[in-house]
This record gives C-alpha cells, sequence and structure tokens, in this order.
C-alpha cells in the first residue's frame, strides 16, 4: 500500500499498520496519517472546530482495491478502549459522523470513519459497486486498526455492517437506522408513499434523490443544505441489492449488537427496525423527533450519548 494525495490534505503526521490482514500482521503496508481541512469542507460552525485526521489507503499488490478516505478522531488519552469504526449510508461520506467521532473520541474511544470506494474521498467508480465491495472495503479497514473495533453503521451501511460482521469478528456492532436484514420492500414502499417518482427511478436504475424531507426532521435548512451538497449518488447495483439482498448470517464470534432508530424515518419503517433487532436478539432504541439521519439531525446528541453509554456497559 502507499499514500495517495488529496489536495486539500496537508503534511503527514505519522504512519500506522493496515495491512488489511489483522493486527500484529505486516506484508510491505504502509498507511500516513494526514491532518485533515474536512472543517473547511463542511464549513460553519457544526464543523469548525473538527480536529480529525484523514488516512487514505492504497493497495500495490495485484487485484488492487481502490484507495480509501478514514477519518479519525482519537482521545486526548489512551484509555485502551476499542476503536468504533463508522460506515456512512447510501450517498453519503465519512464526513457525515463528524458529530459523533468528536463525541465518541471524548468518551475515550477511537474513532475512525471511512468513506466506501465511490464516495467521499474515495477511489473507485460506483459504476458496478455492489454489496460485496463495500464490505470487502468495510474489513480492510478494520483489520487495519490496532484493536478489533465496534462498527457502527447507518441506513445502506447498516446492511453492509450487517454482512461485515457475518465475515469479520468485530467487538461489537451499531445498526442505525439500518436498511432490514430481509429483503427492502418496506423502504421502496416509504419511498413510494411519499414521492412515488423517487420509487420509479431507483428501479430503472437511478439513484435516490436525497431529499430533507428523508433525512432531516428538525435541522436548520441552511445547515441541512450544506450536507444535501456533500451527498452524491449511489451504485444502481447496491440498490438493486438492497431490494433482493438474503439475510446475512449471524455475527462472527458473537459479537453483541444494538439497534438504534426513529419513528419519523422516512426511509426505514419501525417495523423493519423491529425486526432486525428481532433477528439479532438486540435491543432497539427509538428516538423520536429525529429524522433518518441520527448523525446529523438535530438532537443527534441523545442518540450518542445512548450509544456511548451502551459502549460503557457492554465492552467494559
Amino acid at each position: 500500500m502507499r499514500v495517495v494525495g488529496i489536495g486539500f490534505f496537508a503534511d503527514v503526521a505519522e504512519l500506522v499498520d493496515a495491512s488489511g490482514l489483522g493486527p500484529g500482521t505486516r506484508e510491505g503496508v504502509e498507511v500516513r496519517v494526514l491532518s485533515s481541512a474536512l472543517g473547511e469542507v463542511l464549513g460553519g460552525k457544526s464543523a469548525g472546530h473538527y480536529s480529525g485526521l484523514v488516512t487514505t489507503i492504497e493497495d500495490t499488490r495485484t487485484s488492487v482495491p481502490p484507495s480509501l478516505e478514514v477519518i479519525k478522531k482519537l482521545p486526548d488519552k489512551d484509555q485502551g478502549k476499542p476503536p468504533v469504526l463508522f460506515v456512512h449510508g447510501l450517498g453519503h461520506g465519512a464526513w457525515c459522523w463528524h458529530n459523533w467521532l468528536e463525541f465518541v473520541a471524548g468518551a475515550g474511544y477511537p474513532a475512525y470513519a471511512v468513506s466506501l470506494r465511490g464516495h467521499g474521498q474515495s477511489a473507485g467508480s460506483l459504476l458496478g459497486s455492489h454489496l460485496g465491495h463495500y464490505v470487502d472495503d468495510v474489513i480492510r479497514t478494520a483489520t487495519s486498526l490496532s484493536r478489533q473495533p465496534v462498527i457502527v453503521g447507518h441506513s445502506l451501511g447498516g446492511l453492509v455492517a450487517q454482512r461485515a460482521i457475518a465475515r469479520y469478528p468485530a467487538k461489537a456492532a451499531v445498526l442505525v437506522a439500518p436498511v432490514p436484514a430481509r429483503p427492502g420492500a418496506g423502504p421502496l414502499a416509504l419511498i413510494a408513499r411519499h414521492h412515488p417518482a423517487d420509487a420509479a427511478k431507483i428501479l430503472l436504475g437511478g439513484s435516490l434523490p436525497l431529499r430533507y424531507d428523508y433525512l432531516f426532521k428538525g435541522l436548520d435548512r441552511v445547515e441541512a443544505d450544506r450536507y444535501l451538497e456533500l451527498c452524491g449518488k449511489e451504485s444502481a447495483l447496491a440498490q438493486f441489492q438492497v431490494l433482493l439482498h438474503k439475510p446475512s448470517p449471524p455475527p462472527l464470534g458473537k459479537a453483541p449488537v444494538l439497534v438504534m432508530g426513529t419513528p419519523d424515518d422516512r426511509l426505514i419503517p419501525l417495523s423493519d427496525l423491529r425486526d432486525t433487532a428481532r433477528r439479532y436478539s438486540a435491543p432497539l432504541l427509538e428516538f423520536p423527533g429525529i429524522g433518518h439521519d441520527l448523525m446529523l439531525d438535530e438532537g443527534w446528541q441523545r442518540p450518542a450519548a445512548a450509544m456511548v453509554e451502551w459502549f460503557d456497559d457492554e465492552l467494559s
């Protein structure tokens, strides 16, 4: 692996092992951690104080996977707590986790967020990308960390997380407003109820337009528009897989799972959240008054605090 430069990132800060083979393994792999200008990208008060780091990873061996953007925020002092790896949803990128990266790091957990291939500042094309590719991206990032992480997946990233923990022994998993374990007829029906043309667009191979009413409920419109401008398109193949996928096998190593969502979600029906929680014998925490993007909408602190409390209880 070698570092790939990104225009608005500055000087090299440190080197870490990211072999993709798990902690303690090395195979001619090098990752450089670069200082981030994420605050400038997001703009505004919500990100102006952000002081995270960005890693770009490129594998130069055969069957080259794309370089991946990984944003990290570390606690002031290493408390020996497991890292937390955040996986974004449809059309988002690692940037969407900036609130929770700060919050989790402030609670003593090293926090990382990966942009899946074709999203954010990661390389790769959405054309031909599918859920299996995204799972590979998550596992490659997870195995680059010094300790087994908790994997937190939102929306489509929640489905990716379900598949990842079936192949990788994560410390735990949190599914945030996840695409359900069963095939995604529920989300499609919910989309069709509010915006029939959007549902038709998905079926015709187009990317779901990300609207305010899909993602937010109480967020200031100016701030919401800034986030919506950062959102991009999604792989048509991955969207079709949401409709047709089979449930994932149980978590490898019996990793504990938490499910979080909101009854005000306009993309994931509450019945699907409950079904996913039952499948994993997981607690379900509901947060009324917040939209689908629980990590960005007004009131994001409530689910963040509940998640950290669960970490403290489950992982201590």
